[in-house]
């Protein structure tokens, strides 16, 4: 049964990876988007969007913290 627990852990790093990366490239796109829809906002927008992507970016560091505790518990 140890096998499963790195099988398992595995499955947690990589898809709070994919959640992410597909967060971020979300964020991202909608941020593009709306600086050439209102270039004016541009300022608020990217603070914004760095914020946004710091949050989305706490995923994969929970993602770590459960593989280990997978691993080592």
């Amino acid at each position: 049964m140890e096998g499963l627990n790195y099988i398992a852990a595995a499955i947690a790093v990589f898809g709070s990876a994919l959640a992410a990366a597909y967060g971020n490239g979300k964020v991202i796109s909608k941020t593009i988007e709306s600086i050439t829809r209102q270039p004016e906002l541009s300022s608020e927008l990217k603070g914004t969007m760095f914020i946004g992507v710091g949050i989305i970016e706490a995923v994969p560091i929970l993602g770590i913290v459960i593989a280990l505790l997978l691993i080592f518990m």
